[in-house]
């Protein structure tokens, strides 16, 4: 299967996000090395590597949970390189992390409209107060997830406590608090960990439909047949550092890509 054609990749893509030679350090380890790549508007970038190579560190620094030692961050043209992350998250970026992280005994619905709380223009004591604007308002957002529900297909599930549900399930819920967020660029960590075949092809499906949408994705997975059928650019990273970069075709038959992934020989093997 290959990936869709993007109804953008006619025209050059706006660049959304821009690491550019950004780096940490985590005491003497450089867990980022001088990494640069760019995501554009309405395109799905895939971020790979093997286990250590410096993925969710990566994420972590685009999203201002940890500070770049070197180079800058920009997003829609803003250097945010040394924003916090409840002001990164409020010009667009929102991201779901490897292990599911939904409340526990409520249900679909609440968990979803948490997601919505930057959007929220009442004060809190309108809250308590149940003012007329405050029940609009709360009847509007209602409406939008239900709407929301209904495109990811979990509408029927509205009312169900997460608890209950099949762990894929609960990943679409995860993805739907993030995108109710109307995110300009979602950050999707591992979204395929412990899914079956039906549910990462759901996955995969999803993620066309937000990139469709004008949405930029960048995602971090280690299925590669997700990768390879969402993905319209990918970036590789080893030891922190950019080992390739390109097309899904182009990535699959880079040699340091395969070295990455599956190591090299001995010349003495080899030989033998």
């Amino acid at each position: 299967m290959s990936t869709p054609p993007n109804p953008q990749a006619a025209a050059p893509a706006q660049e959304m996000l821009v690491l550019d030679g950004v780096g940490v350090r985590f005491g003497g380890l450089k867990a980022v090395d001088a990494l640069s790549f760019a995501v554009g508007q309405a395109q799905v970038v895939g971020l790979i590597g093997p286990n250590g190579a410096g993925k969710t560190t990566a994420f972590n620094l685009i999203t201002g949970v940890y500070k770049p030692s070197e180079g800058r961050v920009r997003f829609a043209g803003r250097d945010i390189t040394a924003w916090a992350p409840h002001r990164i998250a409020r010009i667009g970026i929102f991201r779901t992390f490897q292990t599911i992280r939904l409340f526990q005994g409520q249900s679909v619905l609440s968990n979803v409209l948490a997601g919505m709380h930057l959007r929220t223009r009442q004060q809190w004591w309108q809250g308590l107060l149940a003012t007329p604007a405050q029940r609009r308002e709360e009847r509007a957002l209602r409406h939008e997830v239900h709407a929301l529900l209904e495109r990811l297909r979990l509408d029927h599930l509205a009312y169900e406590d997460v608890a209950s549900l099949p762990y894929g399930v609960q990943r679409r819920v995860e993805l739907a608090r993030a995108l109710i967020a109307k995110p300009r660029l979602l950050i999707l960590d591992e979204p395929a960990a412990g899914l079956n075949d039906q549910e990462s092809a759901e996955l995969n499906r999803t993620i066309l439909e937000v990139r469709d949408q004008g949405i930029s994705v960048l995602l971090v997975e280690h299925d590669m047949n997700v990768v390879m059928n969402v993905t319209d650019h990918i970036v590789c990273i080893n030891f922190g550092r950019k080992i390739a970069e390109g097309t899904p075709e182009q990535i699959r038959n880079h040699p340091d890509v395969i070295e990455a992934y599956l190591g090299k020989e001995d010349d003495d093997e080899e030989a033998a």
